[in-house]
């Protein structure tokens, strides 16, 4: 490893297939040419002989402890994320060495459910992530279900709707949420927009890229929130850092591919051709 390169970890659930997860994760930091590593929560396994449904299965809770142990105490880090945490224990263990390493560069991604499982993984883990995890995030990055069931009211389907979900997560404590709409809202492909949202205390507006017409986007919530924890460890902004983790998904998954007849994802290593550096408050193509 080079003498200062710049360490950032995430805490997440591993994803047999690839795509999402801490294996996202973990390539995104890859591409922004940062030192990664992992603390495996769970572990997501896809069943090709039942329709691709989703088994979890929890790291336990001594194994978890020895790897923070390794990466905060051993390493330490310039910046973490959390995903798929799956356990109160995991979400206490998070709280504790966020809170123990001062780590100030922390994004949480509220992972609820496995794209296509269609329901929340674990409601009854909802108001421990609320209660522990959001006050210590720097950003918050959750899609629209994840967002109203956090904000605790009907999903968004409009932009409007998504400031309102947005600044009600400001008023319950996130320093600043950054709210996914993508393709999800239902006039995307209309506007040929992919439209989210950033709040914090001073500003809430849209953020926007050309939408890429793909189906093939499993991972693209893992991969957005690394990016951001990217940009902040490399000293961005929050603001900063999700305008160039926008461009770096948007470029992912201009090149997203199937991987079976159930899901695809993007590709991070896309953003080698045509990357791209923050500089004056906007991402500026090399």
């Amino acid at each position: 490893m080079a003498e200062g390169m710049i360490k950032v970890a995430t805490i997440a659930g591993s994803d047999a297939s690839g795509g999402a997860g801490l294996e996202a994760d973990l390539k995104t930091f890859c591409e922004y040419g940062l030192y990664g590593m992992a603390a495996v929560t769970v572990i997501a396994t896809m069943n090709p002989d039942n329709n691709w449904s989703h088994g979890v299965s929890p790291i336990a809770e001594d194994v978890l402890r020895s790897q923070m142990e390794t990466i905060f105490k051993g390493v330490g880090v310039s910046a973490c994320k959390t995903g798929m945490l799956g356990t109160e224990y995991a979400v206490e263990l998070a709280e504790e060495y966020i809170k123990k390493y001062n780590v100030e560069n922390y994004v949480l991604d509220p992972v609820m459910v496995c794209k296509g499982a269609g329901e929340a993984l674990n409601p009854e883990l909802n108001l421990a992530v609320q209660k522990k995890l959001l006050p210590l995030a720097k950003i918050v990055t959750p899609n629209l279900f994840e967002a109203s069931q956090m904000a605790g009211c009907e999903e968004p389907t409009t932009v409007e709707q998504m400031k309102i979900v947005a600044k009600i997560l400001v008023e319950k404590g996130a320093k600043a949420v950054f709210l996914k709409g993508g393709n999800k809202l239902a006039n995307c492909k209309d506007t040929g927009l992919a439209i989210d949202v950033y709040c914090d205390a001073e500003r809430c507006e849209e953020v926007e890229t050309s939408l890429v017409n793909t189906s093939w986007t499993h991972g693209a919530g893992c991969t957005t929130a690394a990016a951001i924890t990217s940009g902040l460890a490399q000293g961005l902004s929050a603001y900063q850092a999700v305008l160039l983790a926008k461009e770096f998904i948007r470029q992912s998954l201009a090149d997203s591919f199937p991987l079976n007849k159930w899901v695809g994802p993007g590709n991070p290593s896309n953003w080698r051709k045509e990357k791209a550096i923050f500089k004056n408050n906007n991402y500026v193509l090399l």
